[in-house]
């Protein structure tokens, strides 16, 4: 049993359904784990105490997506795939080991500074902290600063995993390292007050990189201490990483001038902020990141073959398939904000006042859940083709429409912290369409019918969910369920989705939307294919033929 639960972890995914369903799980896992995780963290500590945290992680997390993720994401991967193939393992592993050591070398230089200049550099980034606030925030960023030093080690043996089309375990050292954060809120903030979850990130981190070792080491990764600045495959990976950080940096100026408006409303904000955008991104992460990543691949290969109509099917195939799972998702967010803020976030620390803040900005952020989730897989569209620069040129436009209506909310017209998600929303669905624009010329146009149809149909049947969903939440809080205590609210949220599911369900069958048949037949496979296992297991254990 335990080999084959080893083999299991270490089995190779070649499909895009594969390889979607073992990303969607883990990042369920994932995001489940991190909700437990901000759930802890109120029932330990009040709003601003946690605003502490959540700014304090903001500094070490922003050099690490400049630094790190870029390269991860679009450089190291091709090039160490192409290593792989075109010259040997041995020449991949070498230049895995130069990559991996300037990143350390390069980012331990950044951390320190950042570690010796971290109070001026908090002043910009949280310009609403003072006083004791800041001071603590300033520890906790140099704290959280030595976590994300064994977390690049980590991300690296991300990159060679999924090189290897190895996703299980990559997939779960995100989980490992959100259960660090909780062993260190639970057992560390009794003595430690707030810095116990920093110490817990460090503990995560090290959670995250000791889970792939073992894996890492069976695809044959032998750590080396070398420097060459000028190995043809770093010099590449610099080349492809510099125009995907310029997006990046400007992505990530637009989350910390949101953080930075969010402290100047209140030490609070922040705190509100951070969670609503946490239950944000779990539709964003569960459905879009996985389906966009699985294609991509296919996307590549159609493009490299010339196999135009294949591209435009293959990508509208998939704009639709996240479309059908996102739009009910944000539908059910919208109408359940209040529901769902109390079953994750009701902690004994977290107000009345902060549930309906947290759950109207939720709200704002959920308009943008769907255009965000396909955005992504439209930046892989253009990544097929090559082209990193126009998917930058957009993510500018649009953070600069974010950060003005930001400003003009939060500075000018002197709103709640819930207009930072009525800017996000309103930004991201004018890059949604921009993106989906230039895509279109770029492949001499897809059929406006095959584009727009499918998706006006889900877009009715979500909008007609959410009204029908608004009655019996009513009806079922009011006359039916005590919903101060956890299981009736846990009931009333669980029947209320179900139902307003329900509805989108017989909505779509009954104006034939495609992507049903789909999601069902997969269902279907995936059944018989439980029922193949056992049944294989069976004749093992029995030893018949």
């Amino acid at each position: 049993m335990v080999q084959s639960l080893l083999s299991l972890l270490s089995a190779r995914q070649n499909s895009i359904l594969s390889g979607a369903s073992v990303l969607m799980i883990t990042v369920f896992a994932s995001k489940f784990l991190g909700l437990i995780r901000d759930r802890l963290l109120v029932h330990n500590f009040d709003t601003t105490q946690a605003a502490i945290f959540f700014a304090a992680f903001k500094l070490p997390d922003l050099i690490f997506q400049l630094l790190i993720f870029g390269a991860l994401s679009v450089a190291f991967i091709p090039v160490f795939t192409d290593l792989m193939h075109s010259k040997s393992e041995k020449e991949a592993f070498n230049f895995a080991s130069n990559i991996l050591n300037l990143s350390l070398l390069f980012f331990g230089i950044v951390a320190l500074i950042c570690f010796v200049f971290v109070s001026p550099l908090n002043s910009i980034i949280i310009p609403g902290f003072k006083g004791e606030q800041k001071i603590l925030t300033d520890q906790l960023t140099r704290v959280i600063m030595l976590g994300q030093v064994l977390l690049v080690i980590g991300a690296f043996f991300i990159g060679i995993a999924q090189s290897y089309q190895r996703f299980i375990i990559p997939s779960l050292a995100p989980l490992f390292y959100n259960l660090g954060i909780i062993l260190g809120i639970v057992f560390f903030s009794s003595s430690l007050g707030i810095m116990g979850p920093a110490f817990g990130v460090v503990l995560g981190a090290a959670l995250h990189v000791l889970i792939q070792l073992p894996m890492v080491s069976s695809l044959g990764f032998r750590y080396k201490l070398s420097l060459d600045f000028f190995n043809p495959g770093v010099r590449e990976v610099v080349k492809l990483m510099s125009i995907r950080n310029i997006g990046l940096a400007v992505e990530q100026l637009s989350d910390t001038i949101g953080i930075a408006l969010a402290s100047l409303v209140s030490y609070s904000s922040v705190t509100l902020l951070t969670f609503a955008q946490h239950l944000q991104v779990v539709p964003i992460g569960l459905f879009g990141a996985t389906i966009a990543q699985a294609a991509l691949p296919v996307l590549s290969r159609e493009h490299a073959k010339g196999e135009t109509e294949s591209f435009k099917v293959t990508l509208l195939t998939t704009m639709h398939q996240i479309f059908f799972l996102t739009l009910p998702a944000a539908a059910i967010l919208i109408v359940l904000r209040i529901p769902v803020v109390r079953l994750v976030f009701g902690a004994s620390q977290f107000s009345w006042e902060d549930t309906v803040l947290t759950g109207r900005t939720v709200a704002f952020l959920a308009a943008g859940v769907a255009t965000q989730s396909v955005i992504l897989l439209l930046v892989r569209g253009f990544y097929a083709f090559k082209d990193t620069k126009t998917p930058v040129y957009v993510s500018i436009f649009a953070v600069a429409i974010n950060i003005s209506l930001s400003l003009l909310f939060i500075k000018q017209m002197h709103l709640g912290v819930w207009s930072l998600g009525l800017s996000y929303a309103v930004s991201t669905n004018l890059s949604f369409f921009l993106l989906l624009y230039f895509l279109d010329q770029k492949v001499k146009g897809f059929s406006k019918k095959d584009l727009f149809a499918p998706a006006l149909k889900m877009l009715l049947a979500s909008l007609v969910a959410a009204i029908a969903l608004y009655i019996p939440i009513k009806a079922l809080d009011q006359l039916v369920f005590d919903t101060t205590k956890t299981i009736n609210l846990l009931l009333l949220t669980g029947i209320a989705s179900m139902f307003g599911l329900g509805i989108y369900l017989v909505l779509v069958w009954l104006m034939r939307v495609r992507e049903l048949y789909t999601f069902t037949d997969l269902l279907k496979r995936t059944y018989r294919a439980q029922f193949k296992v056992k049944s294989e297991e069976i004749i093992k254990e029995t030893g018949t033929v």
